[in-house]
């Protein structure tokens, strides 16, 4: 949690990425989904509204369109979808988001309004699913010609609006409860005062050093999460008999 905060203050990106898988394997998908809207609101405004002036809107707007369209749908996946499914999803999702950015891979296709819009789609999609609207919009824009400084205020900001969308279906599909509202509570605090600190270091460091950071721990969040290290785990215990 601590990391995963700090790398959002940081990147303006990640702390989804960290936490969406690591919890979804602790908990359920759902009560991630849920726990993620939480801490990732109101902890985040002190960073976010800042930097919204410097949002390019003309940038951000198309985006946020398509998001909002489709952030239905995903919650609709998330209530009806085996829960093992999801977490299959969620990580492999993740993973694929590493390998591209990791990669140096460039977009060099159009920028205008459809594909902007299909982007936000497919991050409405993945918010509504797991609370995850970066992995698509990280890509695009992060392979841009933009400046970080631009980038990390376009994600800061179209964030806080996917929070509320998250937010507004999940209430809606019955998918908040007493239980995952206090797990989400409890954990506000730690996570704030990491977003602050990770927000007090940016600048303290190369682009190119927070980028191997965040990219370094959401893989290996999404590596130890993945439903066949249960299994590997297992195995490993039963043969060490350390489990009965």
């Amino acid at each position: 949690m601590t990391l995963a905060g700090v790398v959002r203050g940081l990147s303006g990106f990640g702390s989804g990425l960290i936490i969406a898988p690591v919890a979804a394997a602790l908990y359920d998908p759902v009560t991630a989904v849920a726990m993620l809207v939480v801490i990732d609101s109101l902890p985040t405004l002190p960073v976010t509204l800042p930097v919204v002036k410097l949002a390019r809107w003309r940038e951000v707007l198309p985006v946020l369109a398509g998001m909002a369209l489709l952030v239905p749908l995903g919650v609709y996946i998330l209530k009806h979808t085996d829960a093992m499914i999801l977490r299959w999803i969620i990580c492999i999702a993740i993973l694929i988001c590493v390998t591209i950015l990791w990669s140096g891979w460039r977009y060099r296709g159009s920028r205008g309004l459809p594909i902007s819009f299909a982007i936000g789609g497919l991050s409405g999609l993945l918010s509504g699913i797991a609370a995850l609207p970066g992995p698509p919009v990280v890509i695009y824009w992060m392979a841009s010609s933009l400046p970080s400084g631009i980038i990390r205020a376009n994600l800061l900001t179209l964030f806080l609006f996917s929070e509320i969308f998250s937010a507004a279906n999940l209430w809606a599909a019955g998918l908040f409860n007493r239980e995952r509202l206090l797990l989400g509570l409890v954990l506000t605090p730690l996570y704030a005062l990491s977003v602050y600190l990770g927000e007090r270091l940016y600048g303290a460091a190369s682009e190119a050093a927070y980028r191997r950071l965040a990219l370094t721990l959401v893989a290996a969040a999404a590596l130890l999460a993945l439903p066949v290290t249960d299994i590997l785990l297992g195995i490993l215990f039963r043969t060490t008999g350390n489990v009965p």
